[in-house]
């Protein structure tokens, strides 16, 4: 009967874990037509080299629902067009969906490498930058449903470890059990800290051909130094609507107008 009683209480869980699973994200709209003909004719005109018409579609459909083939798609319409701000921003976008694609990767760093400031990073430790790399090798969407597959595993050696008569498998149900627990929790985790990127978007690129960072949040605060278009930042203080105080990846702090940056 506590047999029975445990086994139960697995399965509730799981039904609860599947139901709280949720998409994080974007995508167009499946009952749209439109918007799919709308995606294939800017597709058109970017094959057509009709950069302008391509954004504009692009732009459009995003307005609808967020999908990382669309970001990339105008991230690639701005580089085309010489804009690499926007491009960047867009690749950047489309990279926080869908951080394990390569395309979208490459392409970014092509983009990159055409921008003028040179902001060496601050070293990071090996294992966090390991960390940092094994989380990105998958979207939040594709974690949650890699967590589901193996919690239902972890049921599965827990009904072994119960259930068998043979002593070999019980031992190999416990293992396999704690062994799927650990990955369990670290699954969540990583789709946990991948679903805050999405939500918390405390990143931003600089779009102004170039703008200086200053000390306070004021057009007399002490010129710090000069950033240029498509330089990615972190934003450090979002308190004020017509400034944001802004931090390098080399640790350097400032001030920027809202009006030279925009959110990731």
């Amino acid at each position: 009967m506590k047999k029975i009683s445990i086994i139960l209480l697995l399965l509730v869980c799981i039904s609860l874990k599947t139901m709280a699973t949720e998409s994080t994200t974007g995508f167009l709209p499946k009952d749209s037509v439109a918007a799919v003909v709308t995606k294939a004719v800017g597709d058109s005109a970017y094959m057509q080299k009709d950069y302008a018409s391509a954004i504009q579609v692009y732009e459009t459909l995003l307005q609808q629902g967020e999908a990382a083939e669309l970001y990339y798609n105008l991230g690639n319409s701005y580089y085309k067009t010489e804009n690499l701000g926007k491009a960047i921003l867009n690749y950047e976008r489309a990279l926080l969906l869908q951080p394990g694609n390569s395309d979208i990767r490459a392409n970014l760093e092509i983009a990159r490498a055409k921008t003028v400031d040179n902001v060496v990073a601050i070293p990071e430790l090996f294992f966090v930058t390991w960390f940092k790399a094994l989380i990105n090798c998958l979207s939040a969407d594709a974690w949650a449903k890699l967590g589901v597959v193996l919690f239902c595993l972890f049921l599965l050696a827990i009904v072994l470890y119960l259930f068998s008569n043979k002593l070999m498998y019980r031992k190999l149900g416990f293992s396999f059990g704690i062994f799927l627990f650990i990955a369990v929790i670290l699954t969540n985790i990583f789709a946990l800290k991948q679903k805050q990127s999405l939500v918390e978007r405390n990143q931003a690129v600089i779009l102004s051909p170039s703008v200086v960072v200053r000390s306070t949040p004021s057009d007399n605060g002490v010129s710090l130094f000069v950033l240029h278009e498509g330089h990615k930042v972190e934003i450090k203080d979002n308190s004020m609507s017509s400034w944001k105080e802004i931090r390098l990846s080399d640790g350097k702090v400032g001030w920027v107008p809202v009006s030279s940056i925009e959110v990731i």
